[in-house]
């Protein structure tokens, strides 16, 4: 397989398994963070840099719990759970399409999930925790992909006409798309952070 003809459904499962290690990765990471912080409160974990990247604000926050769990654990169940999909579909398997659209389901709670850290930890905490955001930028693009392969493989049916004719255009310029979603967000995170950064520059 050679990048010229390197197609999304080829790529996919590749794109499934290298997201979700990256994902079980910086949950671990995060994790142990967390079990230092509960051992001792005083602890300082190794990403907290300045008072803006500080995985320690947001770990001591309680919104880096979510029903009283830390965000972290929820990683540890979701992202071996996008590892075992890539690797089956690796192994030649075929899903059915109810899979496929729980699987959408499961994905859009998760990017809602991860969006609303992300404000959280904008505009609540005020702090951010780069372990955070590379889990974010791993669920972006795992929703990103699965919702572009299952509306390629029908499992999302679309309508012809003009929401099928703009799928087009999205297909074409999928990466380019997701690129600017990533400089957007780092937009908004220089602009708010700015009076931090500026007066570093």
């Amino acid at each position: 397989m050679t990048v010229r003809n390197l197609t999304l459904k080829k790529a996919f499962p590749y794109i499934l398994v290298i997201g979700g290690v990256l994902g079980i990765i910086c949950s671990l990471i995060l994790i142990n963070d967390q079990i230092h912080v509960w051992q001792n409160p005083h602890y300082v974990p190794s990403c907290s840099f300045n008072p803006v990247i500080s995985c320690g604000s947001v770990i001591d926050s309680k919104q880096g719990h979510v029903f009283g769990i830390p965000g972290p654990i929820w990683g540890l169940i979701a992202f071996p759970v996008i590892v075992t999909v890539g690797a089956t579909l690796l192994a030649g398997a075929t899903l059915k399409r109810w899979f496929w659209r729980g699987l959408q389901a499961g994905i859009i709670g998760g990017v809602g999930f991860a969006l609303w850290l992300f404000w959280l930890s904008m505009y609540r905490i005020h702090a951010l925790c780069p372990y955070c955001l590379a889990t974010d930028s791993v669920m972006y693009t795992l929703f990103w992909y699965i919702t572009l392969y299952n509306i390629d493989q029908k499992h999302i049916p679309l309508p012809k006409g003009r929401l099928q004719r703009i799928y087009t255009w999205i297909r074409a310029n999928h990466l380019g798309i997701l690129i600017l979603w990533f400089l957007a967000l780092t937009a908004l995170i220089l602009n708010h952070f700015w009076y931090y950064y500026g007066k570093h520059l």
